[in-house]
């Protein structure tokens, strides 16, 4: 490492260990593990909620506070699947596995010791990981301009499109409609206002925060709603007893925590390859690996340190394309990338050169979170277990109220809450439906990029870019990610015995795929009356998306994948809703709760136009945990106060943040102190 290099690197040392730094990560860590621990939310929720909290801070603050949110959902997340069969997150899903038969046994104190210090020893290798990094990659990215970065760009998305589970097509579908949702607004080279329908709201495009919330958030507490049903038992385990044990059994098993650290890093650093993917895979990887697996799947040790120590070290790999190209490594790296930007950064070359200080402090805040993370869970795991068994009923509307104040963050105007609510019924569908939801974000993130880079391609060099050497080799790989898995689709679609069938078939998946097909011919309409400047990469972003889902509604009406049961008989695989719910509930009663929480929602953003938004809160809180909930008049009271007050306190006169205006502070002003 060059000498400069190591200066930059114990200066950022220096500034993150500076107490009001110190502070803010601590207590991003504090609001990580939280987080971490609800089922159903994650990093992308924390993160996304609390970058409005940022925007006074400086780079370092803001970064140590959002990294260490990100860092330790993946630690807490450990609580609800040992003690309950729940993850957290999706990146513990592996460790159910093993974990939950351990807390069957009495033996949770000894999970979580194994958990924890894995995850520990996990993140500092992440963190390592992305530090030796930086200097590899520095050199390199001197030599890249923007038709690279473009190049990298679209190779990332093409990544994260491919990685979409079992529908390559949807994922791709996805990713362009998030590139679209990118481009409303007005053009930055022409000023042409481009899918604003002249509303004024939607001139400056569309803000990160209601989006991602919307995506993310909502989709999960709406779950939640359908399913009425809280995290019940496990209160009464100690999760201290046998914590030691956990943390030797992780000792002994230091080459196994080696070998799964690095595969979460490296992986991580594949744009799209998600938490569940790499946690899966570290799990396999040990079942192969190590001596005496029988033990695997009823309670043994190794397959909790293997998942959670790539799933802690995967974090660290996914901020290596993330800072280094902008190519966001995961969802909650997305986030982070709008975080970038908002802080006037640009992730790319630049945070290599010339913000390396702020880059390394980024490495240190990782480090320095999972550290005290570990500690925190360590030493308050039987608290963190009882934040898991929280009522639904308290903690539904609670969340519910505290995410609709986020979105309004995006850009303070009653658009915001629109967004939230119209991005959080699609989000639900697609999750119902099986719609890959990561890679329309990306889009919705790497759009303005992609464009950027485009025209700067273009107006600098013409089209004498497209031969360059690393263009090249990019555009050819992103074409053969594209195109091998619709090829294996297509062997497959004409093989008999995998369910090919002339005669149409229909769903609620047909029937929105449909619906996405007539979206994408009206925006390729309505793009195609603009000017060359503004309508090429919309209409190239609208037509390829379009080939894509057409092809992916012929696949949904002609084809069905089926298997063959114990017996040799065929079976769909094809779900009407998603498994979580339709495996507990009637599909009509699921669309009528779903109906009923949308319904909620909807008057809940009616009501704080009128009224304001405090006012409105307390409402919505009190009638939802009373009626919906089933509380005590007196519970739901003091819950309505509590987060009223709490709001008041932290938007108003702590960050002094302007609430938008409500008709009755229209109609009385001198209400208007009052109505918020």
């Amino acid at each position: 490492m060059e000498a400069s290099t190591l200066d930059l690197a114990i200066s950022a040392l220096n500034i993150m260990l500076e107490p009001s730094r110190l502070l803010l990560l601590g207590a991003g860590v504090l609001v990580g593990l939280a987080i971490g621990v609800i089922p159903g939310l994650g990093g992308i929720v924390g993160i996304a909620l609390l970058i409005p909290l940022t925007f006074e801070m400086d780079a370092y603050s803001a970064f140590a506070f959002l990294i260490g949110i990100g860092a330790v959902t993946t630690t807490s997340d450990t609580v609800p699947a040992v003690l309950f069969g729940v993850p957290g997150t999706t990146g513990s899903a592996a460790t159910i596995l093993d974990g939950h038969p351990l807390a069957k046994q009495g033996q949770a104190g000894r999970a979580f010791g194994a958990a924890y210090t894995s995850s520990l020893l996990g993140g500092l290798a992440g963190a390592f990981f992305l530090a030796i990094s930086i200097p590899t990659l520095r050199p390199m990215l001197l030599y890249l301009g923007s038709p690279e970065l473009l190049a990298i760009c679209i190779f990332g998305m093409s990544m994260v499109a491919v990685l979409s589970g079992k529908a390559p097509l949807r994922g791709m579908v996805a990713a362009g409609l998030g590139l679209m949702v990118a481009m409303v607004g007005s053009d930055p080279q022409t000023g042409t206002m481009r899918w604003t329908f002249n509303t004024l709201y939607m001139w400056d495009g569309l803000p990160l925060v209601p989006i991602t919330l919307g995506l993310f958030a909502l989709p999960e507490l709406a779950d939640l709603a359908i399913a009425k049903k809280s995290i019940e038992a496990g209160s009464k385990v100690n999760a201290r007893s046998g914590q030691l044990e956990g943390i030797r059994d992780t000792l002994r098993s230091w080459w196994l925590v080696l070998r799964c650290s690095w595969i979460g890093a490296a992986l991580g650093a594949v744009p799209g390859m998600g938490s569940a993917v790499i946690d899966w895979l570290a799990y396999g990887h040990a079942l192969k690996t190590e001596r005496g697996t029988e033990r695997f799947g009823s309670g043994d040790i190794r397959g909790v340190i293997a998942s959670e120590s790539s799933n802690n070290a995967k974090e660290g790999g996914a901020l290596v394309p993330t800072l280094a190209f902008g190519v966001p490594g995961s969802a909650s790296m997305a986030i982070l990338l709008g975080a970038f930007m908002m802080h006037g950064l640009v992730p790319g070359p630049r945070m290599l050169t010339d913000n390396l200080e702020v880059t390394f402090s980024i490495v240190w805040s990782l480090a320095l979170a999972n550290v005290f993370g570990a500690g925190l869970c360590l030493a308050f795991s039987n608290q963190l277990a009882r934040v898991a068994t929280i009522r639904i009923g308290m903690l539904l509307p609670a969340v519910l109220a505290i995410i609709f104040l986020g979105a309004l963050q995006g850009s303070r105007q009653w658009g915001d809450l629109n967004v939230l609510f119209v991005f959080g019924l699609l989000g639900w569908v697609m999750k119902q439906l099986d719609w890959p939801r990561p890679p329309l974000i990306l889009g919705v993130v790497l759009g303005d990029i992609v464009e950027r880079y485009l025209f700067i391609s273009v107006n600098r060099y013409e089209w004498t870019w497209l031969g360059r050497p690393l263009v090249i080799l990019f555009f050819t790989l992103a074409i053969v990610g594209l195109v091998r898995p619709l090829i294996g689709n297509f062997r497959k679609w004409i093989r008999p015995e995998f369910g090919l069938k002339l005669k149409p078939q229909f769903s609620l998946n047909t029937f929105f795929t449909a619906s996405v097909v007539v979206l994408l011919i009206s925006y390729i309409v309505v793009a195609s009356r603009w000017n060359f400047e503004a309508r090429i990469v919309p209409l190239a972003v609208g037509y390829t998306a379009l080939v894509c889902a057409v092809l992916s509604l012929l696949s949904q009406v002609f084809y069905r994948e089926a298997s063959h049961d114990v017996m040799g008989n065929m079976v769909e695989l094809d779900k009407p809703l998603n498994e979580d719910i339709s495996a507990v509930l009637e599909v009509k009663i699921t669309m009528a709760r779903a109906a009923g929480f949308f319904i909620c929602c909807g008057g809940f953003i009616l009501l704080a136009r009128i009224t304001g938004m405090l006012l409105a809160i307390f409402v919505f809180i009190f009638f939802y945990a009373r009626f919906w909930g089933g509380e005590r008049s007196n519970r739901a009271g003091i819950l309505s106060i509590c987060v009223v007050g709490f709001s008041w306190v932290l938007f108003d006169r702590i960050l002094s943040i302007p609430w938008p205006q409500n008709f009755l502070g229209d109609m009385f002003p001198v209400f208007r102190l009052f109505l918020k």
